[in-house]
């Protein structure tokens, strides 16, 4: 049940930015022969028993299945790899992982405008004998790479019990080009199953806000990040709702120096709430700083409207 546990918090802090795209198993299909479709390598059913769940490689048909892949994402102005990490794998500690898995260091900005590979986080539950250089050897093709599942996952020389997650960040996902078609045809379904969902998307919301806002006030920024981004993705959400998201994010990302992220956060919250302005004896400087003292005006002086 613990391993359950941890297994669920795993999926809450990091499944939210990790590309995957579902898949409806068919007649004839087994697990070897998806991997073999999407990635070109049936050995990576492995990938997929793992990302699933699964007891073992065996599948039914109608089975909804989780397909990994590592998105791409675009360098914006001030991120640096530990903002960057710290955004799409949800801990700016792993920015070394970040970095090396797009050929670069974590003491160099990474430039403006350049493309990164996103790991995808695999969650791995520790099995009888299990070793994180067998772990290493199975996922990441070398038992070498041992020291990179410690420090991904903070055990520092720990060896994880039996029943325990471990995050496996996989960067070499590269789809085939019926695995890319699969990919995009499932997102164009998964919208048109979203289609009317607005209600439930919004009320979801409200029931997080909460959870948001005690993030961000008890410092939790990182959690803050993931849990904010995560909850636009919902769906369609109110105009009030996406401000109040977006001035928690705009805290989360200042608090942890992603200038470039603040400042889209701030133009989305200005979108939302046009008449929005922040007052600079309560408010910090960095927040209007990020935003820009001409989007974010102080208030006028009372009496003089």
């Amino acid at each position: 049940m613990r391993a359950r546990l941890r297994w669920a918090l795993a999926v809450l802090c990091c499944s939210g930015v990790a590309g995957a795209f579902p898949h409806v198993v068919k007649k004839g299909e087994t697990l070897a022969s998806i991997a073999e479709a999407v990635y070109g390598k049936p050995s990576y059913e492995r990938v997929l028993v793992s990302a699933n769940a699964l007891e073992q490689a065996t599948t039914l048909i109608g089975m909804r299945l989780e397909i990994p892949a590592n998105p791409r994402r675009r360098v914006a102005a001030g991120e640096t790899w530990a903002s960057l990490a710290a955004e799409l794998l949800g801990d700016p500690e792993r920015a070394d992982i970040l970095s090396i898995a797009n050929d670069s260091s974590p003491w160099l900005v990474p430039p403006e405008g350049a493309e990164i590979v996103v790991p995808y986080n695999l969650r791995v539950e520790v099995g009888q004998g299990d070793t994180l250089v067998s772990i290493a050897l199975k996922y990441l093709g070398k038992r070498e790479h041992a020291w990179v599942l410690d420090r991904y996952n903070g055990l520092k020389g720990r060896q994880p019990k039996k029943g325990e997650l471990v995050l496996v960040p996989l960067s070499d996902l590269q789809l085939t080009d019926e695995g890319k078609a699969r990919a995009l045809a499932a997102t164009a379904f998964t919208r048109t199953e979203a289609t009317g969902s607005a209600r439930e998307a919004q009320r979801r919301v409200e029931q997080e806000l909460p959870t948001l806002f005690a993030d961000v006030n008890a410092g939790r920024y990182v959690d803050a990040v993931t849990r904010g981004n995560r909850m636009l993705t919902y769906g369609e959400l109110a105009k009030g709702q996406i401000a109040q998201i977006s001035r928690q994010l705009l805290e989360a990302y200042v608090a942890l120096g992603a200038r470039g992220h603040a400042s889209q956060a701030c133009r989305a919250l200005v979108e939302t709430s046009p008449e929005l302005s922040f007052d600079p004896v309560y408010v910090s400087p960095k927040i209007i700083a990020a935003c820009g003292d001409a989007t974010l005006a102080a208030p006028p002086p009372a009496g003089s409207r």
